[in-house]
This record gives C-alpha cells, structure tokens and sequence, in this order.
C-alpha cells in the first residue's frame, strides 16, 4: 500500500472540492485532492454559472441585492426549514467569492437572473439578478457548459498553490482515529491501495446522480421512467456512504427539480422550443397550471410530479408555431439558443422519423391526444373551454395572461411529452454552517467537513429558482468555508 501524508485531503475534483483545495492551500496548508474521474470540474462542466450576492460586478451594474434581503428571500421561500446559520454565512461570502474567482482570471459576462415573468405573476415566478454566468473559453454566447472556463482556472489556480492532484483514484474510506478523521484509503488507476494520513477530510463527491438504485432507495422516483435527471459519471454517491459509514448524520436527500425530454442533449432544440406557454395538459388532458410560469423550472417540475404518471404535454398549432418562427419565442431561456425555432423543423422531422417517443404530430386534436396517450375525451372537453377562453381574452381558470391566450385549432398540431427532470440530487449529510460533519446527535465529528451537493441541505422541497446560481453557488462557497476551517485546524497540529 502506497502512503501519504498531508494537512488535508480533499474527496473529488469537481466545484467545491476544487473551491475547497484552492481556499485550505490559500491559507497555508498542504493539499492532496483525489479524484476518480481524470479531469477536474464535475457536474460544474456542464453548467454556466454561480449565484454571487453582493459582487463588484453586481455593483457596477447597480443591483441592490444586499446579502441580508438574500438570506430572507431564501429563508422565506423555505419556510425556515433549513439551518438560517448555513445560508446566512453563505450568502454573506458569495459576492466576496465572485471577486475571489476574478482575481484567478475567471471572466464573466455580466449577472442576470435565470428568467423574467409577467408582472402580474411575480411573486416567487420572478428571479433576482444573482447568476453570474462564466463568460465561455471562445467568447461567444454563453450556454451549457459556459463554467468549463471558470473550473480550468481554478484547477490552473490549484496547481500554482501546490495542490496535488491524484486523478483515477477514488476514495472508498474515511479512516477515523480516536473519534476523528484522519485521511482516506483510496485506489489508484493501477488498483493499488493508496492510504492519505491528514489532520482534515474534505468530502466533496457530487451526490448520486447517477445511481438509478440510490435515486429510488433515497427519493422514490425511478431513473428512466418517473424522472430524467442528469446522470454525471461518477455521481454515486460515495461521499455519503463514506460519511454515514463513520457516523454522520443523516439528512433527507432530494432530486434537484425541474422538467425536461428523455435524452434532452440529443434533441435539444425541441427541449427548448416547447418551453413555450401554449396549451399545457396532464395525461387526462386537463390544464394544471397557468402556463406563463413554466418559466420556473422548478415549480413546473414540482406540478409535473403530482399529474398522473408525472408526465405533461405541450402543445402547440400550425399557427403558433409561425409566430414563434417568425418572432422568436415567447419565454426566452438563457440555456437554449434564441433562434432554436429557426432550427424547429430539422429536428421535428428528424425525430419523426426517428420515432422520438416523446414527440407526436396529427393533423385532428381526436388523433393527436390518442397518439400521445392522451385521454381524448378529457382532452376535447379541455380544449372547447380554452379555446372559447381565448375567444374572450381571459383565462377563467388560471388567469394567464392573456398574451398567451391562443387558440389551438389549426392543423396540424404538435405535442410534446414533458417528464419530472433533475439536475441531481440534493444533501445527505448533515453539516453546521462551518460545513463540518455532524453525528446523530448534532454533534461534531472532528476533522470532517462535508461540501457542495453532497451536503445541500438548504433549499427545502423546493429548489429557490428566485435566487438563481444557487446549486454551483453553495457548492464553491461551501468548498471555501470548509477549506478555510480546515486549514485553521493546523495552528493546533503536529505530525
């Protein structure tokens, strides 16, 4: 067995673990971060970027959100069901991390919120200007994947502090000694057992995203059928096995939620194009929502997750779809491309014939509900009373605005099957706001810290869409916290 020894030893290379080896390493101490996959960045790869309250760039373009109003937006949204010290402290440290990643030479492109709603909707539709999208490695328009750029920086930031990196060997043990946490075994690309003796364990492995078992033992949804979350390689939650095998608290997991196609990467322009506030219907075909806030993912995919099946259909006609070819959509996203109906019809008629499940054209609405496994008398009921209330210009039911009130009855028609999505998947391991590990008992296990979205424990059932960057937001903050505490340790340490 191969042995080492440093000041703290950090679990995965993705957001928080590199936030984390960068801040212990900062503040003096010797670091060793291994990592399973052969690369750095995680899940954090395929984002844009992070929430930031308070940054120098939300100042230069003068919005006012201070940390305080952050801190009692999420607390609200959350009921006070989530631990006020944690999110105070990480609010209190985001804007000051946005700064912290300029000076390593992150870019960003400005701040905005993830989307705008009609004023007579805000409420908790609306989102505040706290996503600080990474401005991409080409310069061009940001999109997936923007924060690539940001996480490349970090690691080039890493290595100049002396962070040893040690890729292909993941972590499968906590080692304890007298009560407190001592290093990691791990297994390098070779198989052999490698032993990291340290003063401080960082755990920083992503959740279980990509454990179908794990998903349905700890949340209930079935990967592939009841949701369609993306599935990182790697997210199998070893983090959490690691610190509940060494008495760590338990938490009550959640799925990350939102809504998307089976597959979506591939069939990304129709992932997009019916994110539209046209006609929305579960599988009975009634309406379930006002369709102008399908902008918030989250919501929408907390209604989609209580219809029968958990699946939606939206639908549009001939006739809106020329509106949106020739004016663009009616919800722009800041994911998808603006000009993805500009490409509607490639895609459409490739996965017609392709036989893309989710997707489904007829030219009579009887046909259509019955190819997409619709209940058509529902669906023809529903659809005489939406239509006559688009005829008069108000949504009895629901109020959408009126803006989007129309009709759906010129052939032919297209639906699109909706499903209960995830980014992933949510806490586990209970923390205190200094992301150290606690037992049962809410006491401290020495030397253990817990970071990112194994420990995401503050978003409640819901995630907070009004402060937007949240999840890569805790994840940095809290890889800094914990990397800032454990360096601390060592004024106390002798080898």
């Amino acid at each position: 067995m191969k042995s080492y020894e440093t000041d703290v030893v950090v679990v995965a290379a993705g957001l928080s673990g590199l936030a984390a080896s960068i801040s212990a390493a900062e503040n003096g101490a010797r670091v060793i971060t291994v990592e399973k996959s052969n690369t750095t960045g995680g899940a954090a790869n395929m984002g844009m970027g992070p929430l930031g309250v308070g940054s120098r760039i939300q100042r230069m373009q003068m919005v006012s959100l201070t940390p305080g109003e952050a801190f009692r937006k999420h607390m609200y949204f959350t009921h006070y069901r989530v631990d006020a010290r944690i999110v105070r402290d990480y609010y209190f440290k985001s804007g000051e991390t946005i700064d912290w990643l300029e000076e390593m030479g992150v870019e960003f492109v400005g701040v905005q919120r993830a989307f705008g709603a009609p004023e007579d909707t805000r409420a908790y539709s609306d989102g505040e200007f706290t996503w600080h999208v990474v401005r991409p490695e080409d310069g061009g328009i940001p999109g997936p994947r923007a924060a690539t750029a940001m996480t490349k920086k970090m690691t080039e930031r890493a290595k100049e502090l002396g962070v040893e990196f040690m890729f292909e060997t993941p972590a499968k043990k906590i080692l304890m000694e007298d009560g407190k946490a001592a290093g990691v075994i791990a297994v390098d690309k070779d198989g052999e057992e490698v032993e990291i003796k340290a003063n401080s364990v960082i755990i920083a492995t992503g959740g279980f995203g990509e454990n179908p078992e794990m998903i349905k033992e700890q949340t209930g949804y079935e990967f592939g059928k009841t949701i369609f979350n993306f599935a990182v390689p790697g997210m199998r939650g070893d983090g959490l096995k690691m610190c509940w095998e060494v008495g760590a608290g338990r938490e009550q997991p959640t799925m990350e939620l939102m809504y998307q196609l089976p597959d979506n990467m591939n069939h990304f322009i129709l992932d997009g194009a019916f994110r539209q506030p046209c006609l929305w219907v579960n599988r009975n075909g009634q309406r379930f929502m006002p369709e102008d806030q399908i902008g918030n993912t989250t919501f929408t995919g907390n209604a989609i997750s209580v219809q029968p099946g958990k699946v939606a259909y939206a639908i549009f006609d001939s006739k809106l779809l020329k509106k949106y070819k020739k004016r663009g959509p009616d919800l722009v996203s800041h994911v998808h491309p603006h000009d993805l109906f500009d490409h509607f019809d490639e895609q459409w008629n490739r996965d017609i014939a392709d036989g893309y499940e989710p997707v489904t054209q007829a030219d009579t609405l009887e046909e259509l509900a019955e190819k997409a496994g619709i209940d058509v008398e529902g669906f023809m009921a529903q659809i005489e009373e939406y239509n006559d209330m688009c005829e008069a210009g108000f949504d009895e039911i629901f109020e959408k605005d009126r803006h989007y009130m129309q009709a759906i009855e010129k052939p032919p028609f297209y639906c699109c099957r909706q499903n209960v999505g995830a980014y992933g998947t949510l806490g586990g391991v209970r923390i205190n706001n200094k992301m150290q590990v606690l037992n049962e008992d809410s006491k401290v296990i020495p030397s253990l810290y817990c970071v990112g979205t194994d420990a995401c424990n503050i978003f409640g059932d819901s995630y907070p869409f009004i402060l937007s960057g949240n999840t890569m937001g805790f994840c940095i903050n809290s890889g800094r916290i914990a990397g800032e505490n454990a360096a601390a340790e060592l004024d106390d340490f002798e080898w």
